[in-house]
């Protein structure tokens, strides 16, 4: 489970290729059984896999960003999550009570830390038993979790797919009715439940999601625990199925599913290693054709359960995941370690995500195993403000490492780079926006931009968000400054509005990281949606909206702002949004308003406009026929900003 260069949590036969005329393909092999891939120099790939059918999609591009549009086309577009979601989370394993949880949101009020998301993970549980909550530790958890929705918080609580067998009877309704429904994964037989040993004491059945009878009897279990805790969100875990022991009991007999001719290089090289044995029985067939789409099969009901449950846009995030399941799921990458190159894998994960159809994805920032370091942990704060997903979890055990736990310094650090990610939710959210509806990655990396630059290729250390945001973090001990490779194209710091020097393009450029700043750049030709930042979007989606116009060389940008009320359903298929488009050349700025169907854009109010690379000073700024100047009309001395502050106006 814990094993590096191990097999985890799911499988996405889907690979991208760039030729060497900078024309992309890609293509999937849509397999579900054990395989490996191997790549050689010559340049090639193998696939091998044991079984089920060689489905190959092609997809043809030529640009990266076409081949992810097309690869979602046909698996299924991304979902589009809710604006609250987008906010900073907060979880770990072993809280252990009601009271640590009360103090840990606290000192994160003290330290006045944006923060959306509470989590329970299973200690919330009664003996980690599904469907429960503790009485004794976590006395009081349904009116806390109401106390922290009339604070503008939002609370997520931790699913997993086993069962307890082992109650008494009378005791354990979730059981009792699966049993009675007949919705287990089953021994060889097709008859018998397969017995496992996992979490809950007494040993575990395994509900076999691909059976429609077991959909609506999870969709029926989560709808009616949420009467109990007024659950947000579903995190789905253990979901590969997992399991403590090599098979189930009383183990897995000898044939040719459970020991096939040829293993590929797996854990301990068993196919029934930490799950379920490759002859039990599902719905679809034998457990070895079936086994990477347990966690798939158990996202969709999962995604229904809480749209029914909530009446609102459903969170739900799995650990396995499987071709399509970002459809109906975001993803966190598993059990990491607090080691700086945990932290530099994050970020390869996360561009493969976005690759997978998956760009609601991040990693538990600071690790999970292992107890963190101050620096460590505050340089993954400033990463992780960063995820799309962003959360900070770690495992029972370890010390605690929420970003208000180090004391005053980390906390305003950790403070002021979540600003900035708040100040940029509008622009995330549009980006999740192009996502849904286009098939866009979310985050990536610069090559998809830069695609004929050969030099952008093999970058793991920098990301975007959407084409025109770079993201250039310090992933090594000590380091007090970046290397930043600067592709051909107008870049501005984000702090001071500079521009990048033109000597500094196609080049690696060492720039200043002090400890309390993570290097972030923006690029021209692109205009950004800003809004003012507060400690929940809950409070920050009332406040006015800004832009960011960066103009590239010929002093020119573009850019779009998605909005609804951030929570229902379907509210793009039902056209309840709002979108503009915003152009800027020959020094004028046009809103083009392509849909209004959302009435609360009507109190949208934009009190600050930046224009970075002006090359000469303005004496005043004409805004919808009125004349902007004086007080009201900033200039730098470095010729590249104008700030308009302290009016109001509808964009719109």
């Amino acid at each position: 489970m814990f094993q590096t260069f191990a097999n985890l949590y799911g499988v996405h036969p889907f690979y991208m290729c760039i030729e060497s005329d900078s024309n992309t393909h890609g293509i999937l092999l849509l397999n579900s059984n054990a395989q490996d891939i191997t790549l050689s120099p010559n340049p090639s790939l193998t696939f091998r896999t044991i079984g089920g059918i060689l489905d190959f999609y092609v997809f043809l591009g030529p640009t990266p960003e076409n081949v992810v549009q097309q690869y979602t086309e046909a698996i299924g577009r991304p979902h589009f999550p809710s604006y609250w979601s987008l906010g900073f989370q907060l979880s770990r394993y072993g809280y252990g009570s009601l009271d640590v949880v009360k103090k840990t949101v606290d000192r994160m009020r003290q330290y006045g830390i944006p923060y959306d998301v509470q989590y329970g993970d299973i200690d919330y549980m009664e003996r980690r038993l599904d469907f429960t909550y503790d009485k004794e530790n976590y006395a009081g958890l349904p009116e806390y979790i109401q106390q922290l929705k009339k604070d503008g918080m939002h609370y997520v609580i931790i699913l997993d797919p086993f069962l307890s067998k082992d109650e008494a009877p009378g005791t354990y309704r979730s059981y009792e009715l699966g049993q009675e429904m007949g919705i287990w994964v089953n021994n060889s037989d097709g008859v018998t439940p397969a017995v496992g040993k996992v979490w809950p004491p007494g040993d575990s059945v395994f509900p076999d999601y691909t059976n429609p009878r077991t959909a609506d009897w999870w969709i029926q279990m989560c709808v009616e625990f949420k009467t109990v805790l007024d659950y947000d969100g579903l995190w789905i875990d253990m979901n590969e199925p997992a399991n403590f022991g090599t098979g189930q009991y009383p183990g897995c007999a000898l044939n040719d599913l459970n020991y096939p001719p040829y293993v590929p290089r797996i854990t301990d090289y068993s196919l029934a290693q930490k799950t379920l044995c490759p002859d039990s029985k599902t719905y679809l067939g034998d457990h070895y054709n079936t086994h990477s789409l347990f966690g798939w099969s158990q996202t969709p009901p999962t995604f229904t359960a809480v749209q029914k449950a909530t009446g609102k846009r459903a969170f739900v995030l799995s650990r396995s995941t499987f071709v399509g399941s970002g459809k109906y799921a975001g993803h966190w990458l598993g059990d990491n370690f607090s080691r700086w190159k945990d932290m530099h894998m994050s970020i390869i994960g996360m561009l493969e995500f976005n690759l997978f159809g998956i760009p609601y994805i991040g990693a538990d920032i600071c690790g999970f195993l292992l107890d963190t370091t101050y620096e460590l942990c505050l340089r993954w704060m400033q990463l992780g403000s960063f995820y799309p997903f962003s959360r900070n979890h770690n495992g029972e055990g370890q010390t605690e490492q929420d970003p208000a736990v180090f004391g005053a310094e980390f906390a305003e650090i950790s403070r002021s780079t979540l600003l900035i990610r708040y100040t940029l939710l509008p622009y995330l959210y549009t980006l999740f926006f192009d996502s849904h509806v286009h098939g866009n990655t979310v985050v990536r990396g610069l090559m998809h931009e830069f695609t004929s630059d050969h030099q952008t290729h093999g970058i793991d250390t920098a990301f975007l968000w959407g084409p025109a945001f770079m993201i250039t973090p310090v992933l090594q001990e000590g380091a007090r400054s970046v290397e930043v490779y600067f592709p051909e194209a107008s870049w501005f710091d984000y702090y001071t509005g500079d521009e990048v020097p033109a000597s500094w393009h196609r080049k690696y450029v060492s720039v200043d990281a002090p400890l309390d700043k993570i290097p972030l750049f923006l690029r021209g030709g692109y205009i950004l949606p800003t809004q003012a930042p507060a400690t929940t979007t809950t409070r920050s989606r009332l406040n006015p909206f800004g832009l960011i116009i960066a103009l590239d060389e010929r002093g020119e940008a573009s850019g779009s702002l998605f909005w609804d009320d951030g929570d229902s359903i379907d509210s793009i298929e039902k056209e309840v949004y709002f979108l503009a488009k915003y152009t800027f050349s020959e020094g004028q700025m046009r809103t083009n308003i392509v849909k209004n169907g959302y009435r609360g854009v009507d109190s949208l109010i934009y009190n600050t406009v930046q224009v970075l690379g002006v090359t000469s000073r303005p004496n005043a700024i004409v805004l919808n026929g009125n004349v902007i100047h004086g007080k009201d009309l900033q200039y730098q001395e470095n010729g590249v900003r104008v700030v308009l502050t302290n009016y109001e106006n509808d964009f719109s």
